[in-house]
């Protein structure tokens, strides 16, 4: 592009700040408007983790380790704390470890992953519970940052390196033909990019009912600072998680696991929960979480879902005197058929949401990829 052009995002959260950057890097000016003071949605309510190995292997792994290359160059950039240590997939059941066993065999020459022996995984990650260890899948390909930081941070970062201007604490009350209103201000852009969840119901409501999307309330917990010294280790997942994520429903066995998880823990099933954690740079660990679908959610924790993931999160963990110093809840879009919600509502505008859990893993990937595709 040889001349300037305006370009709009509507919020400030990951996916609007992918969009950010994707845009400026294409040579727009660009405008991001965000309705709260800062960030205060699913983009810090989570575990940080960037997480290619829970995407199946093709354009989705592909789209998430790109999205990991860019976090990482940012994170260094901007100095801000990030553990790319990997992940572990731990097995403490004959059919968990056989869908390991398959992953790996199904993924050879597709991705970096190995099984380790319960010595390595004990040697990887101390934290583990030995009793009943039999092995865990190691993949280097994940990182964890901070999202509570870097969220913060990164629009300072883009401000410093593109042309990209933030404005906070102003809502975006309107959007028609190449105009963009907040209130009593107006600004012409070429390309909008609506990426707010919340925007995205109010400025397009008939295109929100008509979409295939839901909302997901997860709870999550953060635990006070270990007394053990931190080291560099790899995210870890119990068994439970090989039923969440889409890239182990290659694995032959996986129904045959599914159908015992069901039998032993349908409260599990109930809530969506799937027990996970990583430990972020003050030596605390963020674990979680569960999956409650619907338009409308209780606003408030439920005491239940929290204490059926710290019991699940000790059959395989052993951290005496583990405390929990915090709960909380996040609420986001989820798509109901397919990987992503991406529509024109008008010439000019366009919507991306619904990535769902993986909006850390996948929005700077998905939002070249979009923006790439606008002047074509």
């Amino acid at each position: 592009m040889t001349t300037k052009q305006n370009a709009v995002v509507v919020g400030a959260g990951i996916v609007g700040l992918a969009a950010a950057r994707a845009l400026a890097e294409r040579g727009y000016r660009v405008h991001v408007f965000e309705k709260n003071t800062k960030a205060v949605g699913a983009s810090i309510r989570n575990f940080g983790m960037v997480w290619p190995i829970g995407q199946p292997a093709g354009p989705l792994y592909e789209r998430a380790m790109r999205s990991r290359q860019i976090w990482q160059s940012l994170c260094e950039q901007g100095k801000f704390w990030h553990a790319p240590a990997g992940s572990l997939q731990v097995a403490y059941r004959p059919d968990e470890l056989q869908v390991l066993e398959e992953f790996r065999d199904g993924n050879t020459g597709k991705r970096n992953c190995s099984l380790l022996t319960a010595t390595e995984a004990l040697n990887c990650a101390p934290l583990l519970r030995q009793e009943g260890l039999l092995g865990a899948l190691f993949s280097p390909d994940e990182m964890v940052v901070n999202p509570r930081e870097a969220i913060q941070l990164l629009p300072d970062l883009l401000s410093e390196q593109y042309d990209i201007t933030f404005h906070f604490g102003t809502a975006v009350t309107g959007i028609d033909n190449g105009t963009v209103y907040t209130g009593g201000e107006q600004y012409p852009a070429e390309q909008v990019i609506v990426c707010g969840g919340q925007e995205f119901e109010s400025l397009y409501p008939e295109v929100f009912r008509q979409s295939p999307v839901t909302k997901c309330k997860l709870q999550m917990m953060r635990s006070s600072a270990l007394p053990t010294p931190k080291q560099a280790e790899p995210a870890i997942c119990g068994g439970l998680t090989l039923t969440h994520y889409s890239s182990f429903k290659e694995c032959p066995s996986l129904p045959q696991l599914q159908q015992r998880i069901a039998q032993e823990y349908p409260e599990y099933v109930q809530w969506g929960i799937h027990v996970m954690c990583s430990r972020n740079g003050q030596n605390e660990l963020v674990i979680g979480d569960s999956h409650e679908y619907g338009p409308v959610h209780d606003p408030f924790d439920r005491a239940e879902i929290n204490r059926l993931i710290l019991e699940y999160f000790n059959t395989f963990t052993n951290i005496p005197g583990l405390n929990i110093a915090q709960s909380w809840n996040g609420t986001y879009l989820k798509m109901t058929q397919g990987t992503e919600l991406v529509a024109k509502p008008e010439e000019g505008v366009t919507i991306v949401n619904g990535l769902g859990g993986a909006g850390m893993s996948l929005s700077f990937g998905l939002l070249e990829e979009v923006v790439g595709g606008l002047e074509q």
